[in-house]
């Protein structure tokens, strides 16, 4: 982690947070979009993807397997198996590097590897998925199951990074506003 954490302090700037954030708007705005829009096709009708529902539901998880249908699944395994293994390394950069610029004086916190973290719970949500999306019509609710329990602590992790974002943008601003409102 020290290696990582490194790497983070190293690259974190302006540059790399917009090649970053280039890299992150062309997945969620074309790639991963336009895939759910294929996947959808190929079912017949809007299911929508795994990966973007919240809450814990592994009957719906398997009730989307089954609305897939044989092309709609073959082509959602094709696009965890490619896509959505990069998709995680470009937001975990992204939100990774953002926290190490807004939080770099307190490195010792180490905010700055939690999107590290949702990635790895990610790459455990695509593993069950995919499995889910290969082994149908047999259907398996402990990897339902842990593919539910991996998305939620996911998005738990998400909201933290979200939150610390937030947090962090507004300190910055106060700082800098009660900085100029200080008499000379």
């Amino acid at each position: 982690m020290t290696v990582l954490s490194n790497f983070l302090l190293r690259i974190a700037n302006w540059k790399s947070l917009a090649a970053s954030f280039a890299a992150y708007m062309l997945f969620v705005g074309f790639i991963l979009k336009n895939a759910e829009i294929r996947i959808n096709e190929l079912a017949g009708k809007t299911v929508g993807i795994i990966d973007l529902t919240f809450g814990f539901n592994p009957q719906k998880t398997l009730d989307m397997v089954a609305a897939y249908g044989d092309a709609g699944r073959a082509f959602y395994a094709r696009t965890e198996m490619t896509a959505d293994v990069a998709y995680p390394i470009v937001y975990a950069f992204f939100f990774g590097i953002i926290l190490t610029m807004l939080y770099r004086n307190r490195s010792s916190l180490r905010f700055h590897l939690l999107p590290f973290a949702a990635l790895l719970f990610d790459y455990a949500e695509n593993v069950n998925i995919v499995t889910l999306l290969h082994s149908y019509p047999q259907q398996s609710m402990t990897v339902a199951t842990l593919c539910e329990i991996f998305k939620g602590i996911k998005w738990l992790i998400f909201g933290a990074v979200i939150l610390l974002i937030v947090y962090g943008l507004i300190s910055r601003l106060a700082a800098r506003r009660f900085v100029r409102l200080r008499p000379s």
